[in-house]
């Protein structure tokens, strides 16, 4: 029986869960493929530490450059996150004949040209199921169940944390900052929960999809990213009340002027099969021309999701060793449109004084920029209060709204900036 000697990378989440994975299902998973998947070394920070899971000592070791250029060692999986010096552990694996896995989506994202490059130069294996959606197969499935299709569109949700703070902004009625300490309470955020909230973590899945299934390279500095700490309860009722739910919503679609990339907060009709996307649950709707439309749904990570995805990619390693062959984007860079040039529906929420006169003066502002208003829900208090007047309009470009929108917050009745949000249908 053949062996494929691992060098693991981390021993955190991920990390720990792959390995958890190997020891209880690893003679199973020998006999289904004819290889035998041997941790050989696991690289870890501090060699003394309490742990999920209990490796024999003589397996860990802190050092992560004799890891990676060990002889014995047949593939690198890498389960330690951000850039460097993740990086450069890559780059030295592959330059030292091995195959390399990954669930690195920020690298992959920001430096992916420069390692795929190198991995195809090299001649080497470089897997990365686990990078995009977690225990979500997306990359096998369009490698090879949609092979026989060019994707027209992505409609996803790919960031657990934010739509499980969605989801208990709508169902529970909090607002956002509860909705986030009980989401890092349930372990589904960060202490820090930058690369979640403000749309970054999705965006790099986005990154990563969007050039597998478009032909050639998004540049992630191309992609409009905007995260979910400004939206309110109040913009969760509203948008219900109109029959929408708000989602986190990363889209890419190929148009005849370049590809539309973008991560932000957008309404979405009740009806729509991602509005039913709950909790900490990841989904991905792509549509093939052959196919049509089709929803990849599931845990987009955690331990036992994820660390299934990346034994995935070692059977999948197992079994094309002997080629030289691995699936990678195209690396001539795409041209991304502009987002002030995209056509689309918006939700504007504005906190105004309620005294006659204005809707006519912001409607005469919208008028001025050719943007018509669809529907209202104007809250009548009494007369010189504060009151919230939301606006939903028919289709504009993007850049056409802004400056509406700069003008409109420039109006004395106009007590806080606007909260402006895409609407897709």
């Amino acid at each position: 029986m053949k062996r494929l000697k691992i060098g693991l990378l981390g021993l955190g989440q991920v990390g720990s869960g792959v390995y958890s994975i190997l020891k209880s299902k690893g003679a199973n998973l020998a006999r289904k493929n004819g290889t035998a998947f041997v941790l050989e070394k696991i690289a870890v920070k501090h060699s003394i530490k309490k742990r999920a899971v209990h490796p024999n000592r003589k397996q860990l070791t802190t050092n992560t450059r004799s890891l990676v250029r060990d002889p014995k060692i047949d593939v690198v999986v890498e389960l330690i996150g951000g850039i460097h010096p993740a990086k450069e552990l890559i780059l030295s694996a592959l330059r030292s004949g091995k195959d390399v896995i990954t669930a690195n989506k920020a690298l992959l994202a920001e430096h992916g040209r420069q390692i795929f490059g190198e991995a195809k130069r090299l001649k080497r294996h470089l897997f990365f199921e686990a990078s995009v959606g977690g225990g979500i197969p997306v990359i096998k499935v369009v490698r090879e169940g949609l092979v026989a299709n060019q994707i027209r569109s992505i409609y996803s949700i790919i960031n657990g944390t934010s739509n499980y703070i969605l989801t208990k902004m709508s169902e529970e009625h909090l607002d956002f900052k509860e909705a986030l300490k009980l989401a890092q309470k349930k372990g589904y955020a960060e202490a820090d929960p930058r690369l979640d909230i403000e749309g970054i973590d999705a965006a790099h899945k986005l990154t990563i999809l969007a050039s597998l299934v478009f032909g050639g390279w998004v540049n992630f500095k191309d992609i409009y990213v905007r995260g979910i700490s400004s939206i309110r309860s109040e913009d969760i009722s509203f948008a219900e009340e109109f029959g929408y739910t708000i989602k986190l919503l990363a889209v890419a679609k190929k148009t005849a002027d370049g590809i539309e990339a973008h991560v932000q907060p957008t309404l979405l009709p009740k009806s729509h099969v991602l509005s039913n996307v709950r909790g900490s649950y990841n989904a991905v709707l792509m549509q093939g021309d052959e196919v049509g439309d089709i929803l990849l749904y599931g845990r987009g990570a955690g331990s036992k999701p994820t660390g299934s995805a990346v034994v995935s990619d070692l059977v999948d390693l197992a079994r094309s060793v002997d080629s030289d062959h691995s699936f990678a984007p195209n690396l001539k860079p795409l041209k991304v449109r502009n987002i002030s040039s995209l056509l689309s529906r918006y939700y504007l929420r504005l906190h105004v004084v309620d005294r006659p006169g204005v809707l006519a003066k912001i409607s005469e502002v919208l008028g001025r920029q050719k943007i018509s208003i669809s529907d209202v829900i104007q809250k009548e208090r009494r007369l010189g209060s504060v009151v919230p007047l939301i606006l939903l309009t028919h289709g504009t470009q993007e850049h056409s709204l802004r400056r509406a929108v700069h003008a409109i917050d420039r109006l004395a009745v106009l007590k806080e900036k606007a909260q402006v949000l895409r609407i897709e249908e």
